[in-house]
C-alpha cells in the first residue's frame, strides 16, 4: 500500500510530468511536490534557457515559436529518458506531437486544470510570456485553452490548479497514490 510522499517516491518509475497552461503553477507547485517528493526538480523552458543562454521570450522573438517547440521536444525527450523526478513543462508542449507521445509514453503526466481568472490573475502584467504580448490576454488565453485543452484531458491525472499550493501538492501526492496502486486515470 502506497500511502506516504516516500511510499509515492519508492514505487516511481517514470519522471512525473506537470501540464497545463501558462499561469497555472506547474513551476511553483512542481518545486513543492519534488521536494515533497525528495525528487529533483527540472522546469523545461529553464533548461532552454540555460541551454540557448537567453530567454524563452527572446527565443520566440530571434527564431520564432516553431523552433522554441523543436528546442522544447529535445529538451524533454532528454529529461523523460532519465531518472524520475518532477517536471514542469510550458503551457504548449503538447502540441508538438512528439512531445506529447513521449510524456504519455515516458512520464506520469498531471493536468493542471485552472480557471481562466486565475490564470489571468496570475499572469497579467507580468512579462515573459511571449504568446500574450500584442492582445487582449483573456482571449488568448481563451483560445490557447481551446486548442490545447484536448491534448491536456489527456493526462494520467488532472488536478484543480486554482488551489492553494499546499493543497495542490496534497491533491497530486494522492492522486499519484491512487494512479501508482493501480486505480488508473484520476479526475
Amino acid at each position: 500500500m502506497i500511502s506516504t510522499p516516500k511510499d509515492v517516491k519508492n514505487n516511481l518509475r517514470k519522471p512525473v510530468v506537470l501540464v497545463g497552461m501558462m499561469g497555472c503553477g506547474k513551476s511553483h507547485a512542481g518545486r513543492h511536490l519534488a521536494e515533497a517528493l525528495g525528487l529533483r526538480f527540472i522546469d523545461s523552458d529553464k533548461e532552454i534557457e540555460a541551454a540557448a543562454g537567453c530567454t524563452v521570450q527572446e527565443i520566440f522573438k530571434r527564431d520564432g515559436e516553431a523552433k522554441f517547440r523543436e528546442v522544447e521536444k529535445k529538451t524533454i525527450a532528454a529529461i523523460l529518458d532519465g531518472e524520475p523526478l518532477v517536471l514542469a513543462t510550458g503551457g504548449g508542449a503538447l502540441m508538438n506531437t512528439e512531445t506529447a507521445q513521449a510524456i504519455i509514453r515516458k512520464g506520469i503526466s498531471i493536468w493542471l486544470d485552472t480557471d481562466i481568472d486565475v490564470l489571468l490573475e496570475r499572469v497579467a502584467g507580468k512579462g515573459g510570456r511571449p504568446l500574450l504580448e500584442g492582445g487582449d490576454p483573456r482571449k488568448i488565453l481563451e483560445d490557447l485553452l481551446a486548442r490545447r485543452k484536448p491534448l491536456y484531458e489527456k493526462a494520467d491525472i488532472v488536478i484543480d490548479g486554482g488551489a492553494p499550493v499546499a493543497q495542490l501538492v496534497d491533491s497530486m501526492i494522492g492522486a499519484l497514490h491512487d494512479f501508482l496502486s493501480g486505480r488508473g486515470k484520476q479526475g
